[in-house]
């Protein structure tokens, strides 16, 4: 059985257009809208409706995607067994990932990674922790990186404590102080992240008695750290995102020393594929070896 028609309706859905899914199946648009109608008429549902703006998803089409991406991804495992059975190694992963991994852990870890598997695919889907975790249970990602511990029902790998500050404007009346106190916290204007990028701060802020004067959201570390610098507020951080870069902060310790659990996450480490399965491993061992910048 022929499978490109399912690769060509998955692509679709995931990209949101028949030209792009062309460009990325190396296609033509015609041939990818053939493939899609042939699909159509083969399992007698309309999937998609196509208009001028892109494509939607039928209800039909939204019952047959959950089927169709565990059938190719079933294939996907298949074909590496059988590759890795032929002393042949193969295939494609699928990492969720968010800032301050893309940054710290994962240049060095693919760096590695390519240079033991070079005939391994590695994709990379950048999000929030939220979109990491819906692209798990869907199965548009094979493997996340978490901070843990996740809400979904998945299996973890813990990699690191990353440890949890705060961080003050550099002119700060607090800048010169080793640790700030939660009281002194709750009297500053606080710079939040956004929800679905928030869970390790709100670990931290549920251990205060009233929470802080929130001034601000922001969906990125970076642009956090670059408010405070600016004397917006003060905000809790982690220490790894905060020595990745220079800045213009001072950090203090909490009242309570708190940390976040980094690791990686998977649907199930028994149905993963052989190649997860060697990405976990390097990564594990890359990470031990990994040092904070001073």
């Amino acid at each position: 059985m022929s499978l490109l028609k399912y690769e060509v309706f998955q692509t679709i859905v995931d990209l949101g257009s028949l030209a792009r899914a062309a460009e990325t199946l190396g296609l033509t648009q015609s041939a990818v809208s053939h493939a899609l109608s042939s699909l159509e008429d083969e399992l007698g549902c309309v999937l998609m409706i196509r208009n001028r703006t892109g494509v939607r998803l039928t209800a039909n089409g939204e019952r047959v995607l959950k089927h169709v991406r565990n059938m190719l991804g079933c294939h996907e495992q298949l074909k590496q067994e059988v590759a890795a059975i032929n002393g042949i190694e193969a295939g494609m992963i699928r990492i969720g990932t968010f800032s301050s991994i893309s940054i710290n852990w994962l240049p060095g870890i693919i760096r590695r990674f390519r240079e033991e598997h070079p005939r391994i695919e590695i994709r990379l889907v950048n999000g929030d922790f939220d979109e990491i975790e819906e692209g798990l249970k869907n199965g548009t990602i094979d493997l996340g990186f978490m901070s843990l511990p996740a809400l979904g029902n998945f299996e973890t790998i813990p990699l690191r404590e990353d440890r949890m500050v705060c961080i003050v404007p550099e002119e700060h009346h607090l800048s010169g102080m080793e640790r700030i106190t939660f009281a002194q916290m709750e009297q500053e204007s606080f710079i939040m992240p956004t929800p679905g990028c928030d869970q390790d701060v709100m670990r931290v802020l549920q251990k205060l008695p009233c929470q802080p004067r929130v001034q601000f959201l922001a969906g990125d570390d970076y642009a956090i750290i670059a408010m405070v610098e600016n004397g917006l507020g003060i905000s809790i951080i982690s220490e790894m995102i905060l020595k990745s870069r220079g800045s213009r902060v001072a950090m203090l310790e909490l009242e309570t020393p708190c940390s976040r659990s980094l690791g990686i996450v998977v649907p199930s480490r028994k149905q993963a594929s052989p190649a997860v399965h060697k990405f976990i491993e390097l990564a594990r061992r890359w990470v031990e070896e990994w040092r904070l910048p001073s």
